[in-house]
C-alpha cells in the first residue's frame, strides 16, 4: 500500500516510524524469535520480546490499537489499518508493540465495561505491557461456533462466584505473565432468552481451582502463532465484583469485543499475505528450472498477478470495512465485518499456498515461515467464528430486505 495517499497525515507518520523500526528491529530480531520459541516452549518469556518492547514503548509505537485517547493512541479502525497490517509481516511485531491478540480484545473490554477497581488493577499492567491476558469461551465438549452451547457455569453464592468449566484454545494461558482470563459462562441457565443467559467475569490466573492443563500446538507449533492452551476452572471462587457490566450480559459484551478483534486479525493478515507474495516474487527471480527463471513460467505469473488482485481486494473491503465502525458503529457494520472474516484468511490461504509451491520443499520447512504462515491463515477461518457461521450471517443479512419487500 502506497503509505504517501490515502491516510491521515498522523498514520503516514505513524507507518514511516513502525516500518523504520520493523526494519531496524524486527526483522533482524525474527531468527532470534524463533529460536527461543522453540528452545523455552509456550510456557516461557521471550527474552527478545521483552527488550524490543522497551524500546518500541520509548519509540511511541505503543498501544496504537486502542481508539481511546486517554488510554491508547486515539486512533480509529481507519487510521490503524495500516499499521496493523505493518505490525501483521512479522510474528515477532505485535507483542512487542503491544497489540496482540487477546490483550487488546481483553484491554478494550476492560475500557468500555470495567469499573474503576477493575481498571487499576488489570487494565493499567496491561496497558502497560506488565502482565498479560486470556480470554476462556471456547469448550471441547459442545460446538463452539454456536455460542449459545457453552455450559460452564457461574453460580452465585452470597458475596462470592463460584465458576465450574472447561476450556480450550484459550489463547496466552501458558504464559507465566498471563494473570488474568475473561471467562464467559452461564449465570442463568434456564433465562428465556438464550442470549441473556451468559455472563463474563474476571478470573485472576493464580485463583485456587484454575488449572493450565496444556499447550494445544496448532498444526504441530507449541507458542506460535499463538500460545492455544487448555484449562480447567474447578469452584473457582471470586469476588461478585468481578462480574463485567452485569450478570446475563455476555453476548453484549463479546459482540463489543468481537468486532474490533475481527478486523485487527484480517489487518494482520493482509501484511502476513504481502510478505508471502515478496518472498514468493524473489525465490521465483532467483531460481531457474527447465532453462529459465521459475517468474518466466507463465503458471507462476498468472499466480503473482492474481495474488495482487486478491490482495488489494481484501484491503479494499477491510479499509470500508473500517469506515464503517468509525462513522456509524460495530453493529451498522456486522455484515462487511463478517464478509472480512470469510474474505481474508481464504485470501491469505491461497496465496500463503502458492508461495509455498513457488519454494518448493522448502515452502514447507520452518525455513522462510510459510508454513507457519498458513498455519496461521487456516486457524483464522475457525477463530472468532468459522466461515461457516459467518457466511450464513451475511445470507440472512442480504436476504431480510428482500423478505420485507416480499411480505
Amino acid at each position: 500500500m502506497n503509505w504517501d495517499t490515502g491516510v491521515s497525515p498522523r498514520t503516514k507518520e505513524l507507518a514511516e516510524s513502525l516500518q523504520a523500526f520493523m526494519h531496524r528491529k524486527i526483522y533482524p530480531n525474527e531468527g532470534r524469535f524463533f529460536r527461543e520459541v522453540e528452545k523455552e516452549g509456550p510456557w516461557s518469556v521471550y527474552p527478545v520480546v521483552e527488550e524490543l518492547k522497551k524500546e518500541a514503548r520509548a519509540a511511541g509505537l505503543w498501544n496504537l490499537f486502542l481508539p481511546d485517547s486517554e488510554y491508547g493512541a486515539g486512533l480509529g479502525n481507519l487510521e490503524y489499518a495500516p499499521l496493523c497490517e505493518i505490525m501483521g509481516r512479522s510474528y515477532l511485531a505485535p507483542e512487542v508493540f503491544n497489540c496482540s491478540a487477546p490483550d487488546t480484545g481483553n484491554m478494550e473490554v476492560l475500557v468500555r465495561y470495567g469499573t474503576p477497581e477493575q481498571k487499576e488493577r488489570w487494565l493499567k499492567p496491561l496497558l502497560a505491557g506488565e502482565i498479560r491476558s486470556c480470554f476462556a469461551m471456547t469448550e471441547p465438549a459442545v460446538a463452539s461456533s454456536d455460542a449459545t452451547n457453552i455450559e460452564s457455569l457461574i453460580r452465585r453464592e452470597a458475596d462470592e462466584y463460584v465458576i465450574n468449566g472447561h476450556k480450550w484454545y484459550t489463547t496466552n494461558a501458558t504464559d507465566p505473565r498471563c494473570k488474568i482470563a475473561i471467562f464467559m459462562g452461564k449465570t442463568d441457565p434456564d433465562h428465556p432468552s438464550i442470549h441473556q443467559r451468559q455472563s463474563m467475569i474476571l478470573v485472576p490466573m493464580d485463583t485456587p481451582g484454575v488449572e493450565v492443563v496444556r499447550p494445544l500446538p496448532v498444526f504441530g507449533y507449541y507458542g506460535v502463532p499463538d500460545r492455544a492452551s487448555e484449562v480447567v476452572f474447578k469452584d473457582v471462587r471470586v469476588p461478585a465484583s468481578n462480574i463485567l457490566l452485569g450478570e446475563g450480559r455476555g453476548f453484549e459484551i463479546a459482540q463489543g469485543r468481537l468486532g474490533p478483534g475481527r478486523i485487527h486479525h484480517c489487518m494482520r493478515l493482509i501484511g502476513l499475505a504481502e510478505r508471502s507474495l515478496e518472498r514468493m516474487c524473489e525465490r521465483t527471480l532467483g531460481r531457474v528450472a527447465f532453462g529459465k527463471p521459475i517468474a518466466d513460467q507463465s503458471v507462476t505469473r498468472e499466480r503473482i498477478a492474481e495474488a495482487r488482485i486478491l490482495i488489494e481486494q481484501a484491503r479494499l473491503l477491510t479499509l470500508k470495512t473500517a469506515h464503517l465502525m468509525d462513522t456509524v458503529g460495530n453493529k451498522v457494520a456486522r455484515k462487511e465485518i463478517a464478509m472480512i472474516k470469510v474474505a481474508v484468511p481464504n485470501m491469505a490461504c491461497r496465496v500463503v499456498d502458492w508461495a509455498i509451491q513457488a519454494h518448493g520443499g522448502g515452502g514447507t520447512s520452518n525455513d522462510f515461515g510459510l508454513a507457519m504462515a498458513y498455519a496461521t491463515a487456516r486457524l483464522l477461518r475457525l477463530a472468532d467464528g468459522p466461515d461457516e457461521v459467518h457466511r450464513d450471517q451475511i445470507a440472512r443479512m442480504e436476504l431480510k430486505g428482500f423478505q420485507k419487500s416480499n411480505a
